[in-house]
């Protein structure tokens, strides 16, 4: 039988994913431990964390911890919990977020505040620690974006804005850890049914303008990110970085 092809090979890195029980989190854990990478599950929900954990027998090297994004000295705990436990830490899938939409006449400054926080101030920390964990040694950094950072969609003010943002500083932290060996990108995908849109998708009129949108004819799934996200954490995309790839059926091109 052929060997796995070392380009495409996930087996043995140690990731850590924060939202990790949530949709789009919870799919991509699920493929990176099937590959026999060693995931540390981190969610503020700890009960969903140490749930999908335990869907791995040890000794897979899969844990789970309970990660507020937003706790600078939680999120250093959780990093040197990995070191230790591991020696080292290879990359870092930031899943963790939210998706309020609402007209601008209705987001009040503590809403705007509560997005910038959970999908720009929160990604910021996690990078901040994970990057000086990696040091010299390389890793790989990875968010999940949005086509939002790109589109103009009515009544996603609070949210485009707070994806342009984490999009820019993609880029930044991209050029500045670019000589540690550090790679930093991201995946943008279209709107996804996960159970973070699951209100949304409710209304009618809502999906079937959502799906309009989208050439490719259908809203987006959590397994549609799966291959990019393998791809991104391994050894064939050592030479990419600052980079948002979408994910999304053709959606930033209409």
């Amino acid at each position: 039988m052929q060997q796995p092809d070392a380009l495409f090979s996930i087996a043995d890195r140690v990731i850590l994913i924060t939202g990790a029980a949530g949709g789009l989190g919870a799919a991509i854990t699920r493929a990176l431990a099937e590959r026999g990478a060693r995931v540390i599950v981190t969610d503020i929900d700890a009960g969903r964390a140490e749930a999908l954990a335990g869907e791995f027998a040890e000794p897979s090297g899969i844990v789970a911890r309970t990660l507020d994004i937003l706790d600078a000295a939680v999120i250093e705990e959780v990093v040197a919990e990995a070191i230790e436990r591991h020696g080292r830490l290879d990359g870092l899938i930031n899943a963790a977020g939210v998706l309020p939409i609402a007209p601008i006449a209705d987001v009040s400054s503590g809403a705007l505040r509560e997005t910038m926080d959970a999908n720009f101030t929160g990604p910021f920390l996690v990078t901040r620690a994970v990057a000086a964990a990696m040091g010299q040694t390389g890793g790989r950094i990875l968010h999940l974006a949005s086509v939002s950072s790109l589109v103009a969609n009515p009544n996603y003010t609070a949210y485009a804005s707070s994806k342009a943002a984490l999009s820019q500083m993609i880029r930044v932290t991209a050029r500045e850890l670019a000589p540690h060996g550090i790679t930093v990108n991201a995946i943008g995908p279209a709107l996804t049914d996960t159970p973070l849109t699951t209100d949304y998708l409710a209304d009618p009129e809502f999906r079937a303008n959502a799906i309009a949108h989208i050439p490719m004819g259908r809203l987006g799934l959590p397994e549609d990110l799966i291959g990019i996200a393998i791809f991104l954490m391994g050894q064939g995309a050592a030479f990419i970085t600052g980079q948002t790839i979408y994910v999304d059926g053709g959606r930033t091109l209409v």
